[in-house]
């Protein structure tokens, strides 16, 4: 529909469509419910409508299920089978099966393009998160990336942050003066810490040539917005590089786009799967910066779904921020579920026709509790809503097919092949082997004068030697009576007698006084 996506059907007989009006979709939302209560396939048809609008979609893969929109689906399929009556029943007339425009993305590089950043463009605070340091850590972190800025060591990929710490902590002594204390235990925390995001796969995070955001924007030749899925189901084996890596895409939107007010639609949409795992035990300077992006990134054109078991696991300040709602069923089994329930229901606006409580906890697989923007960014009243069936394949495609579309993609080749220009790692050790040969030409220098020196200093003591006996025997008084009387008297005097002679006298002078 014209500037509009179909969501489903709702209100008797599911008769009243329910739709998100597209220049309300940068104005974010919710997609909520228990597992295996429809959340894929609401997100799946969201996507399908935001493409076929023109607007790129930016997603993340969980469960490898929305692959499946690269393909058209198919009613031979079991699990397509209903959708022809459920279109029917929602008054969707014109439902029929067709792919979307898709590049497969993957942080490892093996499901798709390879996706890349530089360690520089990540971050202290987002790499404080990802490393998961404490705060005197966060603080030796931070003096890196200034002494990157100040001396000149661009920090791309991990080797180079390792190199400089080695840096900083060989030359902690001057550093501390200027920065306070660098403790060496601290450099060896974040050492380890580093050791243990290679091994989750970090490695091909960081890297050269990094993502350019406008190919995450595109549009194909017919003006379907592009599909963007990053492959995660791996990547959930490391939750912090996940949610890490999705805030610092969302973070590099919010730096990099310019104002674009209220267009009439988005330049992108991204949705945030699993989104709890952006919150869990997350400081309050992260949590800040998310709410921040989420309150003015809508001025950039960018609209932000997150995706999640339960509203609770948002922040209420960003989940104040989430002007569209699509509530899936919550379990309420237990005093904690009924409470997260009563408080899920609270954050609608009430339709007397039903109890919203009630309505989240009755809905089945494939229908929701819906509220979406209206006239003047007001939002509309809760219906309860059969979700529309989509248009693309529901589950995942096959290797083969996912390998076709990567080859045949507008990013082959953009970002297969790894670059490793000059950086902090290779000027530090240029450095340290100038350092290492100047002390080995020096060295050798010390070891040639050596045997000279040995030469000069063993004829100046022959020289010293014979002078000095030469003027002992030359200045030697002659023998006579008087200078022997005289040698016998200083002798005895530096005797022990003498000794005592000397006190006395001494000790007489002082008394007569």
């Amino acid at each position: 529909m014209d500037g509009k996506v179909f969501l489903g059907g709702g209100g008797e007989n599911y008769a009243v469509a329910q739709e998100l009006a597209l220049k309300y979709a940068n104005r974010h939302g919710l997609i909520a419910g228990a597992t295996g209560t429809g959340k894929t396939i609401t997100l799946q048809i969201l996507a399908e409508g935001l493409s076929e609008a023109g607007v790129p979609v930016f997603l993340s893969d969980v469960k490898g299920d929305l692959s499946g929109l690269a393909r058209p689906g198919s009613a031979t399929r079991k699990l397509h089978r209903p959708f022809t009556e459920r279109a029917a029943k929602i008054g969707l007339d014109d439902f029929g099966y067709r792919a979307c425009p898709v590049t497969f993305w993957d942080l490892l590089g093996e499901q798709g393009h390879p996706v890349r950043t530089t360690v520089a463009e990540m971050g202290p605070l987002l790499l404080s998160r990802l490393l998961e340091l404490t705060e005197a850590q966060e603080g030796i972190l931070n003096i890196a990336f200034r002494l990157s800025d100040e001396e000149g060591l661009a920090l791309l990929d991990l080797k180079d942050l390792q190199s400089l710490l080695v840096w900083i902590g060989e030359n902690r002594g001057d550093l501390s003066l200027r920065y306070g204390n660098i403790s060496p235990a601290s450099i060896g925390a974040i050492q380890r810490r580093l050791v243990v995001l290679e091994n989750q796969g970090g490695t091909r995070l960081f890297g050269e040539p990094a993502l350019d955001l406008s190919d995450l924007m595109r549009r194909d030749a017919d003006g379907r917005g592009v599909v963007n899925i990053l492959a995660a189901d791996r990547l959930m084996g490391s939750p912090g590089l996940y949610a890490t890596f999705l805030l610092w895409l969302l973070s590099e939107l919010f730096e990099t786009l310019p104002e674009v007010g209220d267009p009439d639609k988005p330049g992108l949409v991204f949705f945030f799967d699993e989104a709890h795992l952006l919150f869990d035990d997350a400081p309050k300077a992260l949590v800040d910066k998310v709410e921040q992006v989420a309150r003015l990134i809508r001025s950039k054109g960018v609209g932000v779904w997150f995706i999640t078991q339960n509203p609770a696991d948002v922040p209420e300040d960003i989940l104040g921020q989430l002007g569209n709602r699509v509530q899936h069923a919550l379990r309420a089994f237990t005093a904690r579920d009924r409470k997260n329930l009563r408080a899920a229901a609270e954050t609608y606006r009430d339709n007397p026709a039903f109890s919203t409580e009630q309505a989240i906890r009755e809905v089945g697989v494939g229908e929701a509790v819906t509220s979406m923007l209206q006239d003047k960014g007001v939002p509309g009243m809760v219906e309860r809503t059969l979700i529309r069936p989509p248009s693309s394949q529901v589950g995942p495609v096959t290797a083969a097919e996912r390998a076709a579309i990567v080859a045949a993609s507008e990013m082959a080749g953009k970002y297969d092949v790894a670059v490793d220009r000059e950086s902090a790692h290779e000027i530090l050790a240029r450095r340290a082997a100038a350092a290492a040969q100047e002390a080995a030409t020096s060295e050798e220098k010390a070891e040639d004068l050596e045997p000279v020196f040995r030469e000069f200093n063993a004829a100046r003591r022959y020289s010293a030697s014979r002078v000095g006996r030469s003027t002992a025997r030359s200045v030697r008084p002659r023998d006579t009576f008087g200078s022997a009387m005289t040698e016998a008297v200083i002798k005895e005097l530096k005797g022990t007698t003498g000794r005592r002679i000397v006190r006395g006298i001494l000790g007489g002078l002082f008394k007569g006084r």
